[in-house]
């Protein structure tokens, strides 16, 4: 049986662009013709899609590496490299990304086929035909393709269900979901049995079913994150019905009103809105419980152990399920979109030393050779247009300082 994994830190990084090619028409006489280099590939994208049919995030947890296909260069006689192949990265409908440095959210995948870009491929590298242009008539250059971007994510999986079951551990909810649905969790007579949540489907009659979720047991202080706390909350966010189950034969001595006063405390405390939800208050264990302190409960009771009045309990849920459904709102992906600037901008990083940022200025200087006179004229040019060296001037450069663009440096002069 496979375990069930709720969290997990992924790298994604798109594929690399192809380098564009360097190249010149050869036909018949004409030994030198005109250039005819082709362009590289654009590398492929990795995309993280929410899929019904996935249940865990258990595949990410030996292997966290994810990374899509290069690129293909480009070649002569202008045949441009083929694009790599993008990467579909399969998550269970629910699963919130966030970077793994920041913790900021930026993707949360609540239905099947919702999907975010997680890492772009670069894009692939022009080859010398396109550098061509009345002053430059045999461009002996072409770029190279850009690296795919990088990441590290934390994936947090909050699980899609009807009804949530809410208590403390050893309440009963295990023996309730094994008792209507088809799943199968651990029971025994000791606390946090349960240690990972639980899915069943409970069908009530042919057009009638939900799906319930068994929430591993909460503890006082869960809110401020005493023992697994905030992980087991989290899978409460999404439920469209909470049932809370009380033991009215409590072990511990702890009252039935005083359990149900906690739960609904630490529900609060982590987030106020779920005490809104539609809920059903339900008293467990009435084959064990005393005649009194069945008698004095004034919410609904059963004993999953007996089947008493476990029909009526979840006829009750099913009823609260289909208002729920009928009045809540379609929830969309969430997906933050930061593209990266195009425009160049310069950061002074060290006594003399200075970067300058941005992907069209990285692109400038990404040739596959920046030693000759032509190339090195080729990236004043377009330096100049990104207006770099007037950046560089208000931002202090003088002559003989050092400047960064991407791995390449050189010295600054006034009047580049």
């Amino acid at each position: 049986m496979s375990a069930f994994v709720d969290e997990a830190q992924l790298n994604v990084r798109g594929g690399d662009g192809g380098a564009g090619c360097v190249s010149f028409r050869r036909e018949g006489p004409v030994a030198y013709g005109g250039p005819n280099g082709g362009d590289g590939g654009k590398g492929g994208d990795v995309w993280i899609v929410a899929d019904r049919n996935v249940a865990s995030l258990l595949a990410f947890r030996d292997h966290p590496h994810r990374r899509a296909a290069d690129g293909v260069h480009g070649k002569g006689k202008d045949l441009h490299g083929r694009r790599g192949e993008d990467l579909i990265v399969s998550v269970p409908e629910g699963t919130v990304a966030r970077d793994m440095y920041t913790g900021e959210v930026l993707a949360d995948l609540v239905n099947h086929g919702d999907k975010w870009l997680a890492a772009e491929g670069g894009r692939g590298g022009r080859g010398n035909a396109k550098f061509l242009n009345n002053r430059r008539r045999a461009p002996s250059f072409a770029e190279q393709g850009e690296v795919g971007r990088e990441r590290w994510l934390k994936l947090e999986l909050k699980l899609m269900a009807d009804v949530a079951l809410v208590g403390f551990p050893n309440v009963g909810k295990s023996t309730f979901i094994s008792a209507v649905s088809a799943a199968k969790p651990k029971i025994a007579n000791y606390p946090f049995t349960t240690l990972e949540p639980h899915l069943g489907v409970v069908r009530i009659d042919d057009a009638t079913e939900f799906v319930m979720a068994d929430i591993p047991g909460l503890i006082e202080g869960a809110s401020e994150g005493r023992g697994l706390g905030h992980q087991f909350l989290r899978h409460v966010e999404r439920a469209r019905v909470l049932c809370f189950l009380v033991d009215l034969a409590a072990l511990d001595g702890v009252e039935p009103d005083d359990q149900l006063a906690t739960l609904r405390r630490e529900l609060g405390n982590y987030r106020p809105e779920l005490l809104e939800r539609p809920a059903l208050v339900v008293g467990t264990k009435t084959d064990s419980a005393t005649a009194e302190a069945v008698a004095a409960w004034p919410h609904m009771s059963m004993s999953a152990v007996t089947m008493h009045n476990v029909r009526t309990v979840t006829g009750a849920l099913a009823r609260l399920v289909a208002q729920a459904r009928d009045t809540e709102p379609v929830e969309e992906a969430t997906v933050i979109v930061r593209p990266e600037p195009e425009h160049a901008w310069v950061e002074q990083i060290g006594e003399g030393e200075y970067r300058v940022h941005g992907r069209a200025a990285e692109r400038a200087v990404a040739l596959n050779d920046v030693s000759s006179p032509e190339s090195l004229s080729y990236i004043d040019e377009r330096l100049a247009k990104l207006g770099v060296p007037r950046m560089l001037a208000r931002a202090g450069a003088t002559e003989g300082d050092v400047v960064w663009i991407a791995e390449f440096s050189f010295e600054y002069a006034p009047d580049l």
